[in-house]
């Protein structure tokens, strides 16, 4: 990863490590709103790719009242290239993990899982329109990764071998 003062103007602003942060913040929120037991971290790697492209993103907002499953099945066209931009996004994802642990907004559980703590973020979203639609596609798709309950699954489902 290159250092932060390095990194083009437009790298810097897309993947900001507290705005990524906030999007996984939120999608951790959405997850306990179905388990409160926290997020499986491996789950949580798939949050970036999902919610920052804006094609993925508009599918899954369009149809939110569906099964994500059901989702992907009928829009194959979010698989291509899903696995690498995961493998893309894993730096981008880590930082920040990074900054959203440095500010107390989570713990890790005994078993692995991520739990956010309260009172650390605002609850409200708001911000320009791309804005609040990662927050509230990351909440949804917290949501449905709770509702399948089984990592495989998922992860086999976006054809990544975890």
């Amino acid at each position: 990863m290159k250092r932060w003062d390095q990194r083009p103007f437009e790298v810097r602003n897309l993947f900001n490590p507290a705005f990524c942060g906030l999007v996984l913040f939120r999608a951790l929120q959405g997850y306990e709103e179905e388990n409160p037991d926290g997020m499986p971290f491996s789950l949580a790697l798939l949050v970036l790719p999902l919610c920052l492209q804006k094609d993925v993103r508009q599918v899954i907002a369009e149809n939110s009242r569906r099964y994500l499953l059901k989702i992907v099945e009928m829009n194959p066209q979010l698989l291509v290239g899903f696995a690498d931009r995961t493998s893309d996004m894993l730096p981008f994802a880590l930082e920040a993990f990074g900054v959203l642990m440095e500010r107390g907004c989570f713990i890790v559980s005994q078993d692995g899982r991520i739990k956010t703590l309260p009172n650390q973020v605002r609850k409200s979203v708001a911000g320009t329109d791309e804005f609040v639609s990662c927050q509230r596609v990351a909440r949804i798709v917290g949501k449905e990764f709770a509702r399948i309950a089984d990592r495989v699954t998922v992860y086999t489902t976006f054809g990544i071998r975890p």
